[in-house]
């Protein structure tokens, strides 16, 4: 993606099913967890790089033994900073005692991080300031083992305000106003509440305090707490917990938007928010890597007993198509094949953008995560020429001589690697007139290859903002001297906030609005703008379920290709010498594409959620009141 654009969160939660002993004997460490940690972590690195946390918890410990851990980080290499961490604490207390090197249960016992009960979590924020405070695990402790709940998620609730209220209502006092804060203490005093009504049932038993902790540990119903917490919740979300004696738990929401993944054998219990992960880091094939369904939890009790079970109802499925698109690995097998197919998808409209004009046509990519979709325009591109190829040599009825035959057979399409982005380059300057000419020298071209006479085709896999492409790539392009540059980006226009976790909460950051509004303004139809946000304001004290998303009507009178066009001329100026064609891939296709993942919200307006409305509605009064403030 050509914009700078934050996405949510990845999670990994590693239950080992067989003692430490196992794992030492096997595997040669009874480290086995942690380290899978960091792999499953760093290879989630393209979900979060503003933070990283790690916390484990050893079951079955005495009183005084410490049996939680955490680390948290905001380095710049997060990850590695944590694990950098773990490993010099662990050689330092070996080195310290010698004693606990071969002997594991010495090394439960005393060193920190060495657990049966691993949760991971990498970060990028998009809300609220980066510190490590805002970095998961959360830990709400507690001197009770089952009462002590660590909790990280991948998620963005639309109902914040709504949750907070709850909590006052019910005498809390949140620390913080974030949802993060507000879904964890629902939790807690769910948990509380089934703690202290075991206890009761135990007391009248006749069990002692003491006698009651462990038949509290086994009489927990994780399922039933989590029911009674997520029952107002409204948003996207992979949340995941642990327990203080070992239970734990992710839940997914109910139309799925958020991914989650897991893996089962005897060894193990594994989940994460993408299902390669899993399958290189425990070396699985795909098939045995299952998709926690929406609305369900996967749960893990500390005896390592794992059930699937339906925590809320299930919504029609919407799972996320940007996860397709751009945010998830391209090594999962129906990824690859997907994006692919939206490159594949896009050629009819490129065809007609160059006049079908192949031979005068360079075709190239913005790096990196374009490319697959490349691979897919191209292959299209290919299978064009050997029909027109074919065409060729049957009109020439036997008749042809071998060089024609030859340069019938020769054209294939023009490939060349154009853009390459300059990683150690930063733009360290951080006002905008300053930092223009710096942005514009992020990525390098390669001269020689295009003729003045020549398109050049370059496909990105989304355009949000336009911000680099304006400022950079299309003015780097235009460096070459090529006739006409062709944009192509193979997901729709974004043309609505998110409201679920990815960082697009300003409808005025978006360029497809911006040409929606310029366009509204050249035909003298402004006026719709100020009907649009009395309508909106209208609604503020609706409930959520009764809110309509007016925003739509600020596209409704312009096609698809208007608003391209427009957005073509916001993105060019005076200074680009090439004619400038932005292509956007349709709805249609993108469905098409990603038959699985059909929340288009961002592309539509149709949220698959009651707060969706209610937030895209709330950000459109934010831009036309002028306040710079998020919608949720």
């Amino acid at each position: 993606m050509s914009d700078a654009l934050k996405h949510e969160c990845g999670i990994a939660l590693i239950r080992l099913l067989k003692p430490l002993e196992y794992y030492k004997e096997k595997y040669g460490s009874a480290f086995y967890g942690v380290n899978k940690m960091y792999l499953m972590m760093e290879k989630q690195h393209n979900r979060g790089q503003d933070g990283a946390g790690f916390a484990s918890i050893k079951l079955n410990t005495d009183p005084g033994e410490r049996y939680i851990s955490r680390v948290r980080s905001i380095a710049q290499q997060p990850i590695q900073d944590i694990f950098e961490q773990i490993n010099e604490r662990i050689n330092q207390e070996i080195l310290d005692h010698p004693e606990y090197k071969n002997d594991v249960a010495l090394q439960k016992k005393n060193i920190p991080y060495i657990g049966e009960v691993l949760l991971g979590h990498v970060r990028y924020g998009t809300f609220g300031k980066n510190s490590v405070e805002s970095v998961h695990p959360f830990l709400r402790q507690n001197n009770w083992t089952h009462r002590n709940l660590i909790l990280a998620g991948n998620f963005n609730m639309t109902n914040v305000k709504e949750l907070f209220a709850n909590l006052v209502e019910l005498g809390q006092h949140p620390k913080e106003y974030t949802d993060t804060i507000t879904i964890m203490e629902k939790i807690g005093h769910f948990l509380d509440d089934a703690v202290s009504k075991i206890y009761k049932d135990l007391k009248k038993e006749g069990y002692s305090k003491m006698e009651s902790s462990p038949l509290i540990e086994e009489r927990i119903k994780v399922a039933k707490i989590l029911r009674r917490s997520s029952k107002n919740w409204d948003g996207g979300y992979a949340m995941a917990g642990m327990l203080g004696h070992g239970d734990s738990f992710v839940l997914r929401d109910p139309a799925g938007i958020r991914p989650a993944y897991y893996y089962k054998d005897d060894e193990v219990v594994v989940v994460a928010s993408e299902r390669p992960v899993i399958q290189t880091v425990f070396n699985v094939d795909y098939d045995k890597v299952e998709e926690l369904p929406p609305g369900n939890a996967i749960i893990i009790k500390k005896s390592g007993e794992t059930n699937i079970k339906e925590i809320l109802k299930p919504l029609e499925r919407k799972a996320c198509s940007f996860e397709r698109i751009y945010f998830s690995r391209g090594s999962d097998a129906e990824i690859y094949q997907e994006r692919k197919h939206l490159g594949k998808l896009l050629m009819p409209k490129v065809l007609e953008a160059i006049n079908e004009d192949t031979k005068n046509t360079v075709f190239s990519y913005i790096p990196n995560t374009a490319e697959t979709s490349f691979f897919g325009m191209i292959e299209s591109v290919e299978d064009y020429l050997n029909e027109r190829k074919t065409q060729g040599i049957i009109a020439g009825k036997g008749k042809l001589t071998k060089e024609q035959v030859t340069n019938i057979l020769s054209e294939r399409p023009r490939i060349e690697k154009i853009a390459i982005k300059d990683v150690k380059l930063r733009t360290f300057i951080t006002e905008d007139s300053s930092r223009d000419d710096l942005v514009a020298h992020v990525y390098d071209v390669t001269y020689g290859v295009i003729k003045p006479t020549d398109n050049l085709v370059i496909i990105d896999d989304s355009i949000v903002r336009g911000t680099t492409l304006k400022k950079s790539i299309i003015k780097m392009m235009d460096r070459l001297n090529a006739k006409k540059i062709v944009v192509v980006s193979s997901a729709p226009q974004i043309r609505y906030p998110d409201c679920y976790g990815i960082d697009m909460a300003r409808l005025e950051g978006l360029v497809a609005f911006r040409a929606a509004l310029s366009l509204l303004q050249d035909q003298g139809k402004y006026h719709i703008v100020e009907a649009v946000y009395k309508k909106c304001k209208a609604q503020e004290h609706l409930r959520d379920s009764e809110v309509q998303n007016f925003v739509k009507e600020i596209y409704d009178t312009f096609t698809d290709e208007q608003v391209s066009d427009k957005i073509s001329e916001l993105l060019s100026d005076d200074s680009v010498n090439a004619k400038v064609k932005i292509i956007f891939q349709t709805v249609e296709n993108l469905n098409k594409a990603c038959p699985k993942n059909l929340g288009d919200w961002y592309f539509t307006g149709n949220y698959p959620t009651v707060g969706g409305n209610r937030v895209v509605n709330k950000a459109f009064i934010n831009f036309y009141e002028g306040k710079n403030e998020r919608a949720y």
